[in-house]
């Protein structure tokens, strides 16, 4: 749609062939580029087929229809569109007890399926706490609806996805790096390939507010992992306009939307913090954001350094152009010890893969295809989180009253009974 709306403001008739499964996310990218009735044509072609009877079959459907939409003059309606009453709500917009807000939001299409906390004027205030920022400020425009992402409105989608008022640096900055446009957010977020956010943090920030980075840090049950997550998928969803099966048309989808995020576990690293490495000292704290597809857990045939890297080169295959490598304390101590640094593990990494198929997506392609991390706790697992894109890395900034807010919330960790 976006390349039949560019044809149409050269002021030459376009028309768009769309699959019959991708009607409204045609009819969404182009009111979003201020062109809702841009013409279209729906076609049965299967997507990406490679069938040339089908193709065939499809395109000899649909050829009448092109030049029906090439040809015929506009309607009224299409010349100038009445605008789309747009609803807008100040303050309070509901009243109910959990249940009902529950109710309200969930059909509304504002959450992600789980319950959500009820963003009253109260806590959205609290959250505010977290920033300096105005409450208006606006952080930037985010695809594929263009919606401004204002303090305020990341604020209460915080609030929504139970995040502590400490999170908002976080999130401020976690936005800025997904409208980075290195990132590609706006494909990712959007691809049938159901590409999903990886958020990774590094520096002081990770124990002031508890981000996991050792055992089990993938996994649910740390609040700042979880919440961090799941509020920036709340904003891409509200925010951003990427709504399932209209805009997001990821085939399969990605658990990891919910909620991927980690801390590097720097403590129990032999090299220098991810960010360090990436031009930032080591009491700065940063974000890094990648889109990957894929995560896979192997163990190696052997735990000392010849082991854990054939294993790894045996498992990459050919198809992807990114890695985040996760490696865990003992195996990071191992590949130190016979003298291995993130910067020669890239190069051996890149230098070492297959040819990609010929269908495929490609193979690793430079020194900045691997990005190493020391993350996870005791074992011998290994993370191979894979991808087409880049990484972008943005500092965080934090508040003046930083310290205070940190002293009010730091005692948010679960003390489980130990047998």
């Amino acid at each position: 749609m976006y390349d039949t709306i560019f044809v149409e403001r050269h002021h030459k008739p376009a028309v768009a062939l769309v699959n019959e499964g991708f009607v409204h996310d045609a009819r969404s990218a182009a009111a979003g580029k201020g062109m809702p009735t841009a013409r279209f044509v729906t076609q049965t072609v299967p997507c990406e087929c490679t069938v040339p009877d089908k193709i065939q079959a499809g395109v000899r459907q649909a050829m009448g229809d092109v030049i029906a939409a090439l040809t015929l003059p506009l309607k009224p309606e299409e010349q100038a569109p009445p605008p789309r009453p747009t609803e807008v709500t100040r303050g309070s917009v509901f009243s109910g007890d959990l249940l009902e807000v529950q109710k309200f939001y969930y059909k509304r299409g504002w959450t992600d399926g789980l319950p959500i906390l009820p963003p009253t004027r109260e806590a959205v205030d609290e959250m505010l706490r977290g920033t300096d920022l105005a409450p208006d400020h606006v952080v930037g425009k985010m695809l594929p609806r263009l919606g401004k992402v204002t303090v305020e409105k990341i604020a209460i989608n915080g609030v929504m996805a139970g995040a502590l008022p400490t999170a908002m640096p976080l999130l401020i900055a976690s936005v800025e790096a997904v409208l980075d446009p290195l990132s590609s957010f706006g494909i990712f977020e959007v691809s049938t390939g159901s590409w999903a956010p990886f958020y990774m943090y590094n520096g002081p920030i990770r124990q002031q507010l508890h981000i996991n980075g050792s055992t089990g840090a993938l996994s649910p049950g740390d609040m700042a992992n979880a919440t961090l997550g799941r509020a920036m998928g709340l904003i891409v969803k509200n925010l951003g306009g990427a709504r399932k099966a209209v805009e997001d048309m990821g085939v399969l989808g990605n658990p990891a939307k919910y909620a991927m995020v980690l801390g590097e576990n720097e403590e129990a690293s032999p090299w220098e913090p991810h960010h360090v490495q990436h031009g930032f000292s080591r009491e700065d704290s940063c974000v890094t954001v990648s889109f990957p597809n894929s995560y896979a857990q192997i163990v190696p045939r052997g735990t000392d350094a010849s082991g854990i890297l054939e294993t790894i080169k045996d498992r990459l295959g050919p198809r992807w152009r990114q890695l985040t490598l996760l490696v865990c304390p003992s195996h990071a101590a191992t590949l130190a010890d016979a003298g291995w640094t993130p910067e020669r593990l890239t190069r051996e990494l890149e230098c070492t893969r297959p040819e990609p198929p010929a269908t495929g997506i490609g193979r690793l392609s430079g020194p900045d295809s691997v990005r190493v991390l020391v993350a996870g706790g005791p074992g011998a697992w290994i993370g191979l989180v894979t991808g087409v894109g880049r990484w972008v890395t943005t500092p965080i900034s934090l508040p003046s009253n930083w310290d205070s807010l940190v002293r009010k919330y730091r005692d948010y960790v679960p003390n489980y009974l130990r047998y």
